[in-house]
């Protein structure tokens, strides 16, 4: 049994947009899984999916063995759900929203109040729990509701781009917490993300998705390694065509994949020292200048734009307090 599963799962909403295009996905138990993929690719539509928020238009998926659309309360009950906007309430304490939040999943009694405790020690919240969370930062607001996502143990969290809107600061101290909760819980983690380093940083297995599909699957060096162990990039002071030289190189055997931008050329290798020679052979053959060039290896930067075609473009999304306060008076209406 997998802790998710989906075969040829698909959504399409009315008007024909179709934000999820038949994935297939198979995450093993006790692993970190990564979803990366810019806004709009899908992956919160997946997420709301498997967290029975949403039913599938077609297509299976099983979360900790229950089907999502069957048995949706089963997979209620060994699922903890993080949503991207916070969900605490900031007119109570951080033990207040915890109570509440272990009330509405039927947390006994007799067990609340351990759990509770451990729970914000793990956060490190212990020390602000009396406190408004009128008062707190973005970054513990968020360790609150991940704290809420826990209380009941579930057997798999959804984490939903855990640290968007986030100062980088802020958000490697969040990667700390997911690590130190993974360690001692041993659970299963889905998390959606638009961050390469954090999908690099926190994740067993990563797909990326763009435009509703799953364009590739694997570990963080996997999907770096599949390019090939380095990569040239150069560029060219020329306006003839390109054409040829895509062609040639395209033939050599240490060559795995090229990737053309304007007048920079992009040459995914297994041996860049062996190959570089070889670029400068066949442009001086040609009449071509080489302007700049360079060597590196792979990043997972380079893995998306190799799979989409398309570079992912980080948002700075800051977090708005103004905002939350606005959405939790509706709440609260």
């Amino acid at each position: 049994m997998f802790a998710v599963e989906t075969d040829k799962l698909s959504k399409t909403y009315r008007g024909g947009l179709k934000a999820v295009d038949e994935i297939s996905i198979k995450i093993e138990n006790g692993k970190i899984f990564g979803f990366l993929g810019p806004n709009g690719a899908g992956k919160s539509t997946t997420m709301m999916i498997l967290t029975t928020l949403l039913k599938p238009s077609s297509g299976k998926a099983f979360v900790a063995g229950f089907d999502v659309t069957t048995q949706a309360k089963n997979v209620r009950e060994n699922i903890g759900y993080v949503q991207q906007d916070s969900t605490v309430d900031e007119y109570l304490t951080g033990r207040e929203n915890l109570e509440l939040q272990a009330r509405l999943n039927h947390l006994p009694k007799n067990t609340m109040n351990n759990r509770i405790d451990e729970i914000l020690g793990i956060v490190e919240l212990d020390d602000r729990q009396d406190d408004s969370v009128v008062t707190y930062s973005g970054g513990m607001r968020k360790r609150l509701d991940i704290a809420g996502g826990l209380l009941h143990r579930p057997k798999v969290l959804f984490l939903d781009e855990p640290t968007l809107g986030l100062d980088i600061q802020t958000r490697y101290k969040i990667w700390e917490y997911i690590k130190k909760i993974h360690k001692e819980f041993g659970i299963s983690i889905f998390l959606t993300t638009h961050y390469m380093e954090e999908a690099d940083k926190l994740c067993d297995t990563i797909s990326i998705i763009d435009q509703g599909k799953i364009k590739i699957t694997g570990s963080p060096t996997e999907l770096k390694n599949s390019l090939g162990n380095e990569i040239v990039t150069f560029e060219i002071d020329s306006q003839m065509n390109f054409a040829s030289l895509i062609s040639e190189l395209k033939k050599i055997s240490i060559v795995k994949d090229v990737s053309v931008d304007q007048s920079k050329i992009t040459v995914f290798t297994t041996n860049g020292d062996q190959l570089i020679p070889k670029i400068f052979q066949f442009t001086n053959s040609v009449g071509m200048k080489i302007e700049t060039i360079s060597l590196k290896k792979p990043t997972l930067d380079d893995a998306f734009l190799s799979h989409t075609g398309h570079e992912l473009r980080e948002e700075n999304t800051k977090y708005d307090r103004k905002k939350e306060r606005e959405k939790m008076r509706r709440i609260r209406a």
